[in-house]
């Protein structure tokens, strides 16, 4: 593997390229993370490609695919090093080997065990020259959940809340719709279609009749179409089952999942036979509720990267006190909605010793409203 020093100006061109069109992929390749490929020679591109929907080619097959002609003597630029095992496909390492490829520059190294460091291991048997780290945290970004699921067993968890400007969710009745204008949802809609689940609260489906799936017209994205295709996994988080049994969730296109902590014979009969799932999930140690934590492994082990979570102020609270949230999306409406109306978090601190320090990482706006985006730190 050579020195990552020794990159050049083309090549941060040519990776750059790669990440481009990994970013194509990000509302479709779930559970695969998304990955851009570029090949060229004699400094020019020869083929291109990203990862297609999962069961299909990736990124790399999609490139040497792309290609006009011979591929020996070729450089490919990855965004992450070419896998290394049979999954769902063969391995890229050994396609870009036999492709005749000469050299690979990933963006960095594969997280998963079962890959990490095997790509290049299989490239430099087959005499091809190597080098990671270029456009590392671009790539990275590209693919938090799927890094997360593979270090920590956890998907990568965002909070999505709406407010006004001082401060307030929901009515005090729960009623919530529409704090937010079109071009904020619009957003949102983009955050759930990359999404793996997206988690909601009883109380959502009870006072608003959420629907939390994907819309097509909303996306206001490239192939919006394919990137609704596959509706990500609809999870009610219902700790004794009230959710109502003619509730729009449970009807839609996709898949809804009512995570529970109580078991209800009768209840989880009748949301069987309408073709939705009840997981009993362990109880929490101090609110009887369902254990966030255990949900979130639970999620992980169903090959979800990306969460996100969209609830009301009690179930967004919990998630926060219990360190399962990552980052927290906050729109702020120019409205105002009185002292009565719901709290952003149900988090009942006492003392400033309690306070949660936030980490802003952006603030841009979406019509008239503004989303700031915000580590836990």
């Amino acid at each position: 593997m050579f020195n990552s020093s020794s990159f050049t100006s083309a090549d941060h061109s040519f990776m750059a390229r790669a990440l481009h069109l990994a970013r194509k992929g990000i509302y479709s390749t779930m559970p695969n993370p998304s990955v851009g490929c570029v090949l060229v020679r004699d400094g020019e591109i020869i083929g291109e490609g990203f990862t297609s929907p999962a069961g299909g080619p990736h990124g790399e097959i999609n490139a040497l695919r792309a290609v006009q002609g011979d591929t020996k003597g070729a450089t490919a630029y990855v965004t992450l090093e070419p896998c290394a095992h049979f999954g769902r496909t063969p391995p890229c390492a050994r396609a870009l080997a036999e492709a005749g490829v000469v050299k690979v520059i990933a963006a960095m190294t594969d997280p998963n065990p079962r890959v990490s460091g095997g790509g290049f291991q299989i490239l430099e048997q087959a005499g091809i020259e190597t080098a990671s780290g270029l456009l590392e945290s671009e790539a990275a970004a590209l693919n938090t959940g799927f890094f997360k699921r593979m270090k920590a067993g956890r998907p990568f968890v965002r909070c999505k809340l709406a407010m006004s400007v001082d401060g307030r969710t929901a009515m005090a009745s729960g009623e919530s719709q529409w704090i937010t204008g079109p071009d904020a949802r619009a957003d949102v809609q983009q955050w759930r279609a990359r999404s793996c689940a997206v988690v909601t609260g009883v109380d959502s489906i009870i006072f608003d009749n959420s629907s939390l799936n994907v819309r097509p017209k909303e996306l206001r994205i490239e192939n919006p179409e394919l990137a609704a295709e596959k509706q990500p996994l609809r999870v009610v988080v219902d700790s004794s089952l009230r959710i109502p049994l003619d509730a729009k969730i449970l009807t839609l296109p996709g898949k809804t999942v009512v995570a529970a902590a109580t078991p209800c014979k009768n209840k989880a009969r009748a949301l069987a036979e309408l073709g939705v799932e009840v997981m009993v999930l362990p109880q929490d140690n101090y609110s009887g509720r369902v254990d966030l934590e255990a949900l979130m492994e639970e999620l992980a082990r169903r090959e979800c990267n990306e969460v996100l979570l969209e609830t009301g102020a009690k179930l967004a609270g919990a998630a926060v006190e219990a360190s399962v949230v990552d980052e927290l999306l906050v729109y702020m409406a120019p409205i105002l909605m009185g002292s009565d109306a719901r709290p952003l978090l149900q988090m009942p601190f006492t003392r400033m010793a309690e306070k949660k320090p936030l980490e802003i990482k952006d603030i841009r706006a979406f019509g008239n409203d503004w989303r700031i985006t915000a580590r836990l730190a």
